[in-house]
Parts: C-alpha cells; sequence; structure tokens
C-alpha cells in the first residue's frame, strides 16, 4: 500500500537526478526517474504516468515528439486537464480528466529519450 496525499510542491525540489530507472509495465520502452515514481506513490498516481506512457503508443500526435512537456492541472471541482506540449509551447494533444484526487493542483513532467521525468531532474 502507497502512502497517499501526502505530497507537496517542496517535496518535489529534492529530486535532481535519477539513482533508478524504472520500467513502464505496459509499455516496456517507457522508463520512468525516482521522481516520477516518488510522485506517483505519495501522490496516488500510476495513473498519471499509465496516461504518459500510454500515449507514446497509441497518440499519433504525441509519438512524433522528440521532447514532451506534460501538464496536469486540477479544478477545484477535482476535474483536471491533461496537456501534452512539444517543448515550444504548442499543445499536441488535450485530454480532459473527468475525476482525480491528486493532492496538488498542477504538476509538469518532462518526456524525452523514453523517460518520463520531473523537470528538476532534466
Amino acid at each position: 500500500m502507497t502512502d497517499t496525499q501526502t505530497l507537496s510542491k517542496a517535496d518535489l525540489h529534492q529530486f535532481t537526478g535519477s539513482e533508478t530507472w524504472y520500467r513502464h509495465n505496459l509499455v516496456r520502452n517507457v522508463l520512468f526517474t525516482d521522481g516520477t515514481k516518488y510522485v506517483a506513490d505519495k501522490g496516488g498516481a500510476y495513473w498519471l504516468i499509465d496516461e504518459i506512457a500510454l500515449a507514446q503508443r497509441y497518440e499519433k500526435a504525441v509519438i512524433g515528439e522528440e521532447f514532451q512537456l506534460w501538464k496536469l492541472s486540477v479544478n477545484p471541482d477535482h476535474t483536471a486537464t491533461l496537456t501534452c506540449e512539444d517543448g515550444n509551447g504548442h499543445a499536441v494533444l488535450t485530454k480532459r480528466i473527468p475525476f482525480t484526487d491528486f493532492p496538488l493542483e498542477e504538476i509538469c513532467f518532462y518526456y524525452t529519450n523514453n523517460t518520463i521525468l520531473l523537470p528538476s531532474e532534466y
């Protein structure tokens, strides 16, 4: 069992690199870092990692992007928007999330070289 809902923005500043890379269970060529795993564990957000990883296989607009910025924006009513940008501020994918209990109002990840990572780990 994971310790969810104890995630804060300040927690994320401790991640400036990764000693371990984890392989995604469904999309085996996608890796993720210590910081990403921390967010998934503490924020109950393995679903978010799944969204990013599965897009690498099934979303044509995303597949062609070498560098991606993924942003989850959570609304007060617990709906959210997940957006993938190309790194130049252009959205290539936007997905509405009908419900989430993710504890932060917003979080960003990078995806590059088949790896999901926090911006501070780049």
